[in-house]
């Protein structure tokens, strides 16, 4: 088991588009159906595994292009470290200052050690100021327990 950490940022309004953040249905619209939704399903379909957009489920950026991939690590330890150091670098961006309080920052670093360890996988989000999001992520590879039919990205 290893575990690869995402990060993703950008405008609050690209976060929201919630149709190219979950996965393509896995049968497509019937014939007959209406050509806006033929077409989104198309759309859907063609953008979800190459955009860099943090899926719902965080074990679907497994099937996202292995450059979104920021780091590897055998150890949850490690990836949890990673983890605290990008809050950390994100912080003082954070629009809440509540968000930015270091010993709540310190406390979900320890608890995504622990689901780490455990193969659970951790995401994390804030919200940024102009409005942006901050998108964290390590998953939990080689099975994932969410997901397990998805190969490792960098296999």
């Amino acid at each position: 088991m290893h575990h690869h950490g995402y990060l993703w940022t950008g405008p609050k309004e690209r976060f929201d588009d919630e149709a190219l953040r979950r996965p393509p249905h896995p049968d497509p619209p019937p014939a007959g159906s209406r050509p806006e939704l033929i077409q989104r399903y198309r759309q859907v379909a063609a953008e979800f595994s190459t955009s860099d957009l943090p899926p719902l489920e965080t074990a679907y950026w497994l099937v996202k292009p292995r450059s979104s991939v920021r780091g590897t690590w055998d150890e949850a330890k490690e990836a949890a470290a990673w983890l605290g150091e990008r809050l950390a670098e994100y912080a003082p961006r954070f629009a809440s200052e509540s968000d930015q309080d270091t010993t709540r920052l310190a406390r979900l670093v320890n608890a995504a050690a622990g689901r780490l360890h455990a193969g659970a996988d951790v995401s994390y989000g804030c919200y940024l100021e102009r409005p942006s999001y901050l998108s964290l992520a390590v998953v939990t590879c080689s099975p994932n327990r969410a997901t397990p039919g998805l190969a490792c990205p960098c296999a």
